[in-house]
């Protein structure tokens, strides 16, 4: 390898490392910030284990209808002891000393990442930015708020509509011989790892924007690619042990592509018309 190569190669490496410290000691300071409402992060997230979830309203809702319309069908499955079953105290268990406290630490410092993700996207963005024209920096601006906007609404699609849906299928299993006793790290490790997935899905449509506009992709790429994108969705979403948890990541997956590949074709980058030559005079 000769020298001249060499040298930009060990350029890029040292300014990689720059932006990785400076997005390090952000992260750092937002876990700081963070550690102040990590509890009530965390009573957020045990909030399905009392069963009373926006599936829980949906469900009452139903049985009121079926007692308006079929009062015999409700009477016999007796859903009205279902509708005024008491909700149930359960709460998270730990097993090891100080467990609690390394959750409340990797609570926080997801907490902190999402809290200086505009820096951390800014940090990213000046890295590549040596190799863009000066048209397409102007996309500093809408890319930071649209990747920061979109990773946050994927997190709180999980944490608001998802996470209940788990939480309540699993707690369905419970039976008389059979009782939930939820250790508090595989509990906030599953919802944080889950958290930063669904963060990461939802910037899809946001990378392929900017791709787009920097003329990398388009919707002839892409479009043909759907198979090997459903694929790809299911592989990712093989490594998680059970069915619903796969089915949770394999669709919106597959959706985000779904809507990558709308986002190519609406705001990919124009070809200019090609000018016919004159004839030479």
């Amino acid at each position: 390898m000769s020298e001249e190569k060499v040298l930009p190669f060990i350029e890029h490496l040292v300014e990689l490392r720059k932006r990785l410290v400076v997005i390090v000691l952000a992260v750092v300071v937002g876990m700081g910030v963070a550690w102040n409402f990590s509890n009530n992060i965390l009573a957020f997230i045990e909030k399905p284990l009392s069963g009373e979830t926006y599936l829980t309203d949906i469900k009452k809702s139903a049985y009121l209808k079926m007692k308006e319309r079929f009062p015999a069908l409700y009477e016999h499955y007796k859903l009205e002891e279902e509708i005024n079953a008491p909700s149930k105290t359960r709460v998270l268990n730990y097993s090891a000393p100080l467990e609690p406290f390394f959750i409340q630490c990797k609570i926080s410092m997801l907490s902190g990442f999402v809290i200086v993700l505009p820096i951390v996207f800014y940090q990213m963005w000046l890295f590549i930015a040596p190799g863009l024209t000066r048209r397409e920096r102007r996309l500093l601006v809408p890319f930071i708020t649209a990747a920061t906007v979109t990773f946050c609404a994927g997190a709180m699609f999980f944490l608001i509509i998802i996470w209940p849906v788990i939480i309540n299928f699993s707690l369905s299993y419970e039976s008389t011989g059979l009782q939930s006793w939820f250790n508090i790290s595989a509990y906030v490790n599953f919802c944080l790892r889950m958290i930063l997935i669904f963060g990461l899905i939802f910037e899809l449509p946001v990378i392929t924007l900017l791709l787009a506009r920097l003329g990398l992709v388009n919707y002839q790429f892409l479009a043909p690619k759907r198979k090997y994108a459903l694929l790809a969705s299911a592989i990712v979403a093989a490594f998680h042990a059970d069915l619903i948890t796969m089915f949770v990541i394999m669709i919106p997956m597959y959706l985000m592509y779904e809507v990558s590949v709308w986002v190519a074709l609406i705001f990919a980058k124009k070809k200019k018309p090609v000018e016919e030559e004159l004839p030479a005079t």
